[in-house]
């Protein structure tokens, strides 16, 4: 049991003086919705994570994902293809448009959707397929693209966890007709609350704009039912500011990763897609035993948090309920479990985590 009484939380969103000057100058200036800080962060997102491609600011990482399906056309009577292993929000954005989302299985060893169980399951309704990104790892992009291509599908990108990683040098949320990056706190960068949305299609463009406005671009002169969706320039400051400092950011995750990597034994750790970069949302191992003692033995020995991403698969939440055979989806579930990695890491930290993990890997905890 450690001494040290000083809690590793597994993850730490880091606000600091510049965030707060930003919010400051916000306030200030009167101008509080979505505004000039809005439209400046998104040419900048655009230009610092996917290629220059538009990116369009909303108020969440779920509301990018409803809201780029219902501007790509998506709706009742289509099917679009989805990991089971994930947050819900991506099978909920399916259902939200009235399409049905189809469950695949994953590659066990990235964790992101097999394009054998993709194409197992496309029927004459499918639409559209939506890998994610997860863990800040791309998904098997030339597997599934060369299927949706050949199919004629759509390529729909969630990209909640992966700001900044690539595939073949190119960055994930180019890949498709849409792609979608969550800001929420504990993500790699955040702007308290919300999400962007990059495309390089004209129409869906547009339509993305007029849906996150009342479906309106003039006041008054609604085009379309639409949603209030707007990101506040409160929230675009921040996320300005924490667009700075992401590539160093990123940069320590990898480096916290690499360590963890080299010192961790007893445990399987995060394999990485050939030709890709990771930017380790989550560092996720696998145990294989009694993953959830393993995880109370972190915290309560040694002062160490961890999470579970994700312990429901979505096909069998009750709001799904489906009875999909996906065995690698159900073991990932019963196995995987996140160590922090998070820039606030010090050398300390990390010497505690491989002690803990290796000692109880060790003693079969």
């Amino acid at each position: 049991m450690t001494t040290d009484t000083t809690f590793i939380p597994a993850a730490r969103p880091i606000v600091g003086d510049a965030e707060r000057a930003a919010v400051d100058a916000v306030l200030a200036s009167g101008m509080l919705a979505q505004g000039s800080e809005v439209a400046a962060f998104e040419q900048e997102f655009g230009d610092a994570l996917v290629g220059g491609r538009r990116s369009v600011a909303v108020n969440s990482g779920t509301s990018g994902l409803h809201l780029g399906l219902l501007a790509a056309g998506i709706g009742p009577g289509d099917e679009v293809v989805v990991p089971s292993f994930t947050f819900a929000a991506t099978a909920n954005s399916v259902a939200l448009t009235g399409a049905t989302p189809v469950f695949a299985d994953i590659d066990p060893a990235t964790f992101t959707l097999d394009p054998a169980a993709v194409e197992a399951v496309l029927t004459e309704r499918t639409a559209g397929i939506m890998p994610v990104h997860l863990y800040g790892q791309p998904a098997d992009m030339d597997g599934l693209g060369a299927l949706a291509q050949s199919r004629g599908l759509a390529i729909f990108e969630d990209a909640a966890q992966a700001h900044g990683a690539t595939l073949h040098g190119a960055p994930v949320g180019t890949f498709g007709t849409f792609g979608v990056f969550s800001l929420y706190p504990t993500k790699n960068m955040t702007s308290g609350e919300g999400g962007m949305v990059s495309t390089d299609d004209d129409e869906v463009h547009r339509r993305l704009r007029l849906l996150r406005n009342q479906g309106m671009e003039r006041q008054y002169h609604n085009e379309l039912v639409g949603f209030n969706a707007r990101m506040t320039d409160i929230h675009a400051a921040i996320g300005r500011v924490q667009l700075t400092k992401l590539p160093e950011w990123t940069r320590q995750r990898q480096q916290n990763a690499a360590v963890l990597d080299a010192r961790l034994r007893g445990v399987v750790t995060p394999a990485v897609r050939e030709d890709a970069t990771h930017v380790y949302h989550q560092y996720t191992i696998r145990v294989p035993e009694d993953r959830d003692g393993f995880s109370a033995a972190l915290r309560e020995e040694y002062g160490i948090g961890s999470g579970v991403y994700y312990p429901v698969p979505n096909h069998r939440l009750p709001s799904f309920a489906r009875t999909e055979d996906l065995p690698e989806t159900e073991r990932a579930a019963a196995e995987v479990l996140s160590l922090p990695v998070h820039p606030s890491l010090t050398d300390e930290d990390l010497d505690r985590i491989v002690t803990a993990v290796n000692a109880l890997a060790g003693a079969g905890a």
